[in-house]
């Protein structure tokens, strides 16, 4: 079962290799700002189901 685990995860050259592809195709300017939309991205995503949650724990006190 580990030993699949290892298998299925890239190696150095495989990592190396998807980072010099990103970069010829974005450029090294662009790539901060994809990153920094796509940090964005996940700080709403986090604050969206943080408050799902905030309201799922309000209707159950109510519910008490």
């Amino acid at each position: 079962m580990i030993a699949n685990f290892f298998l299925a995860m890239p190696g150095l050259w495989s990592i190396i290799l998807i980072v010099v592809v990103i970069l010829l195709i974005f450029g090294g300017k662009k790539i901060p700002e994809l990153m920094r939309g796509l940090g964005g991205g996940i700080k709403e995503f986090k604050e969206a189901s943080k408050d799902e949650n905030d309201k799922k724990e309000d209707t159950n006190n109510i519910e008490s």
